[in-house]
């Protein structure tokens, strides 16, 4: 690499990390605060608790199932159950292929709803329609929803009963910071989950 592309590189990266501190200041705790409640209170009822999201969301979601299922409720009485819609890939190609990607969620989720589940969608741009149908569908069959979304929230943000909205426009970014918040929540969790 030469010199000017070291350069360039240096002032990028402190730039990256300068906009991502900026954002952090503008999270409300009152967001984390009712997003754990809802955690909680599935927890609570013995709910299960679905997520799901597309592309780079799809990752967020899938990972935050993995430190609840096991990094919250290994050794455990008590666990959290938790499924991430977006990883059963078999059962997401044949809706695609067969019905719509627009269903891949919700079809799924219809096998294993009940009432007082709890629902999360990931959505960078708060306008997934597979995502927005899935929430659509638990509002009318009594689920509780939760969006976590970016871009001022997008049609995610009114449509669920809650939401947790990282306040960019670069989606890098609120990738970024929705996988921050569902690893402060990992360790909230961990640290307050007294069940044995």
């Amino acid at each position: 690499m030469n010199e000017n592309h070291s350069l360039a590189s240096s002032v990028f990266i402190k730039s990256y990390l300068s906009e991502l501190t900026n954002l952090f200041t503008e999270i409300n705790p009152k967001d984390f605060e009712i997003f754990i409640g809802e955690l909680i209170g599935a927890y609570n009822r013995n709910s299960q608790i679905f997520i799901c999201g597309n592309g780079g969301s799809a990752s967020t979601a899938s990972h935050f199932a993995c430190d609840i299922n096991k990094g919250v409720s290994y050794k455990k009485q008590k666990r959290y159950k938790m499924i991430c819609l977006n990883d059963n890939i078999p059962t997401m190609l044949a809706y695609a292929n067969d019905v719509s990607y627009d269903d891949v969620f919700v079809e799924q989720l219809k096998n294993y709803m009940a009432g007082d589940d709890l629902i999360i969608g990931v959505s960078g741009s708060g306008d997934s329609k597979n995502v927005l149908k899935v929430i659509e569908y638990a509002n009318k069959n009594g689920g509780r929803t939760l969006g976590i979304c970016g871009f001022g929230g997008g049609k995610l943000k009114d449509l669920a009963h809650k939401s947790f909205v990282i306040n960019s426009n670069d989606m890098q970014k609120i990738e970024d910071l929705h996988m921050i918040i569902f690893h402060c929540a990992m360790q909230w969790l961990s640290l307050h989950n007294n069940s044995t």
